[in-house]
């Protein structure tokens, strides 16, 4: 290995680092995970509204036993302590077997749908309710929670608890939750929660292929990703809350509080953890204190996956079974000004995977379409590359004319470029034109709900939608982590290869010779890094990619190659005889 190429590996390496500095400082992530939880949550206290004192509970304590409502599209597991949620699990999707469980918790997690007195988040309202179950005229299965409580100061008051969930295998799910006090004086405020996370279950978010992300639609406005400010997020007082969403990649928890119940704060609180959930996202909502002494106040949440069909329904009242619309749900889908492009090329997706039902013979069968298509671009760039090639012998002539003058060098070959009309970047612009393709294609595959749990090759990719690990090592590489995954190593041997074909025969002037080498290794090396934790099918997508472009520049070289060469010996032939004849005139 020469000196350049050392120099172009140790610069790709430079760039690694930088970069990542770069994005550290500049482009954090949305919800920086704050390290200490309990200086956190002390700042948090401080910002808050004053909680307006606890509530005790009236009465002996009803069974406690948590309970299991199978309904529709879920398994949800109720835990009678504070009426609330300990397990949502979605029956028609599976992690590693099982259905995938919506609320990641550990055991020392609240559930969801907990209660707090006032504006408070720190002790929920954990006393065991009774409760009973029914289903109604609409098919709803209807689990009901009910309990009397005092307030600080000696004021008797219900809080009653309705969930109501449907059979139809919709996503959506109801919460009433009414407030009724026994001496006619105001129903108290509260504060709701739902939390800590959402599944499925990870170890850590540690790259730029999942995420946990809290996000808040504004009234009348489009999606934001909330932006944390040491461990937390609150809501513009001075715009209606539409719904805050807790998100990852491929499934959606989103809160939805109704018309008419007022919100006195929205907010969310995210924390880092050595032990238990490494990242918790809690989202939290106030209800304003009423001059009323009875409330009753309406939210929705859509537990599920990102997908449009199932999201989509609640934008007409007519398609849901609790009559929702105008909120906008698929806001929460990731998508970008190529998103009408990603629509086509899942098209093409699903044509393909009805035809061949294997997600990974579908992404190879696309890939091979699109490049057929983009041939025509293609081809230019490879006739640029193997029209270079053939000027291999000029060009050495060149740097043996100018063996010590690099500028001399430069010129000659800008000359001998330009009389033999050839554009040395000529294959640049083809890869420009194709590059919204390439993004759209990263977007599609990136997340695309269908690839998940979606099989290739038993025994190596189980999964499209994850890297292909097939090892974990007890320790971690930096960069890398502790995963080993094939196909990134494919990925960067087989970009290598085709950056060594395409340059194969083709000779660049000095001050170029260093950039090449750079590109052939340097390049490769970079998406190595970029490329490691990236889902199968992305992967699968690049390296095709690669494979067939290095069969087709194979191919070009081989036969252009040898026909350019040709053609400019028959020139020069013919310019040398001019030139003899011109001479023979001249003596004469």
């Amino acid at each position: 290995m020469d000196r350049n190429t050392i120099i172009a590996i140790v610069l790709s390496v430079i760039v690694i680092t930088v970069g990542m500095g770069i994005q550290t400082a500049f482009f954090a992530p949305e919800m920086p995970m704050p390290t200490n939880e309990a200086e956190v949550i002390a700042e948090i206290d401080a910002s808050l509204p004053e909680a307006s004192g606890g509530f005790s509970a009236v009465g002996a304590d009803p069974d406690p036993t948590p309970f299991t409502v199978a309904a529709g599209a879920y398994e949800i597991e109720f835990d009678p302590s504070g009426a609330s949620v300990s397990s949502i699990r979605l029956t028609e999707h599976l992690d590693e077997g099982e259905p995938v469980e919506l609320l990641f918790k550990d055991a020392d997690d609240e559930n969801a749908f907990m209660l707090y007195a006032g504006g408070d988040h720190s002790s929920p309202v954990d006393a065991v309710f009774s409760h009973s179950e029914s289903v109604n005229s609409n098919g709803l299965n209807i689990v009901s929670f009910s309990r009397d409580f005092t307030t600080s100061d000696g004021h008797p008051f219900t809080i009653s608890k309705q969930y109501a969930i449907p059979d139809n295998g919709e996503y959506m799910m109801q919460l009433a939750v009414s407030v009724k006090t026994a001496d006619g004086s105001p129903a108290p405020a509260y504060t709701i929660s739902v939390g800590p996370q959402i599944g499925p279950e990870f170890e850590s978010i540690s790259n730029n292929y999942d995420y946990r992300r809290v996000s808040v639609r504004y009234d009348g406005k489009g999606r934001s990703d909330a932006r944390f400010s040491n461990g937390m997020f609150v809501s513009d007082e001075d715009r209606t809350v539409d719904w805050m969403a807790l998100s990852g990649k491929y499934f959606t928890f989103m809160l939805i509080p109704g018309d008419d119940t007022t919100i006195a704060s929205s907010y969310a609180i995210q924390t880092n953890n050595d032990e238990g959930v490494s990242q918790e996202d809690t989202i939290y909502m106030t209800r304003r204190a009423s001059d009323s002494s009875s409330v009753q106040d309406m939210y929705s949440f859509y537990a599920g996956p990102k997908v449009k069909n199932d999201l989509s329904i609640y934008g007409n009242a007519d398609e849901n079974i609790f009559r929702i619309e105008g909120h906008d749900l698929n806001e929460i889908l990731d998508g970008s000004w190529l998103s009408w492009l990603e629509n086509i090329l899942n098209w093409l997706l699903q044509l393909f995977y009805r035809l061949i039902p294997n997600y990974g013979v579908a992404i190879i069968l696309l890939t091979i379409l699109i490049k057929l298509l983009l041939q025509p671009l293609a081809k230019r760039g490879m006739d640029s590359t193997a029209k270079m090639g053939a000027l291999t012998p000029k060009i050495n002539e060149i740097k043996e004319r100018y063996p010590d003058d690099p500028e001399a060098q430069n010129a000659a070959m800008a000359k001998l470029y330009k009389e033999e009309k050839i554009n040395p970047m000529g294959s640049c612009l083809p890869m420009l034109i194709q590059f919204p393709i390439f993004i759209a294609l990263y977007g599609l595959l990136n997340t695309n709900f269908d690839l998940r749990g979606s099989m290739f090759i038993p025994g190596w990719i189980p999964d499209l939608s994850i890297p292909d690990t097939i090892y974990t090592l007890p320790f971690a590489i930096p960069l890398l982590g502790s995963q080993i995954h094939i196909l990134p190593i494919l990925y960067c041997f087989s970009m290598i290869f085709s950056m060594k074909i395409t340059q194969m025969g083709s000779q660049a002037a000095s001050g170029q010779a260093g950039m090449m080498k750079f590109m052939t290794y340097g390049m490769p090396i970079i998406f190595f890094f970029v490329m490691y934790n990236a889902p199968s099918g992305l992967l699968l997508y690049w390296s095709t990619v690669n494979v067939i472009s290095i069969g087709q520049q194979i191919f070009v070289n081989k036969r252009k190659k040898n026909a350019y060469a040709q053609e400019i010996a028959e020139r020069d032939a013919e310019k040398l005889a001019k030139k003899e004849a011109k001479r023979k005139n001249r003596r004469k």
